[in-house]
């Protein structure tokens, strides 16, 4: 991942300012979510609050992991094939970005800044294209990623 040093920090520091507001994160993002796919719904049969919790620890190895993102690859393929499995379509990664980029911008303010927006979104586009490698070849592709 080529995120500049300064956008590495900002990822960090986001996490850092939103762990005292997880679970209402989680549950912002989830609400906006299943608002913008209410398909994306069934593929939720455990508890939304544990589901969050995954996804923190998930976001915060990721943060842990920006100066060396190769070393998260084999994780992330194997999440996304996980995800695959579980019915996660290929056009669902870019709802997901939009639903949680939202959510961050709702419990931080006017302290996600469009600087900061900018890069959570070119670390998770990037972390989605790695999990869709992990899930095969996308719907109309020739050729496996």
């Amino acid at each position: 991942m080529t995120l500049p040093p300064a956008d590495r920090r900002r990822i960090r520091e986001t996490l850092d300012a939103v762990r005292d507001v997880a679970i209402p994160l989680t549950l912002l993002f989830y609400g906006r979510l299943f608002e913008l796919d209410p398909s994306a719904r069934r593929l939720f049969h455990n508890d939304i609050a544990r589901q969050g919790q995954k996804l923190l620890d998930t976001l915060t190895a990721l943060a842990d992991s920006l100066d060396d993102f190769d070393a998260m690859r084999p994780r992330l393929i194997d999440l996304g094939r996980r995800h695959a499995e579980y019915g996660v379509r290929s056009n669902q990664y870019e709802t997901m970005i939009t639903a949680f980029v939202w959510a961050l911008g709702h419990a931080l303010g006017a302290d996600f800044d469009q600087t900061t927006r900018d890069a959570w979104r070119m670390m998770l586009t990037e972390v989605s294209h790695v999990m869709q490698a992990g899930g095969g070849p996308s719907p109309g592709s020739s050729h496996a990623h």
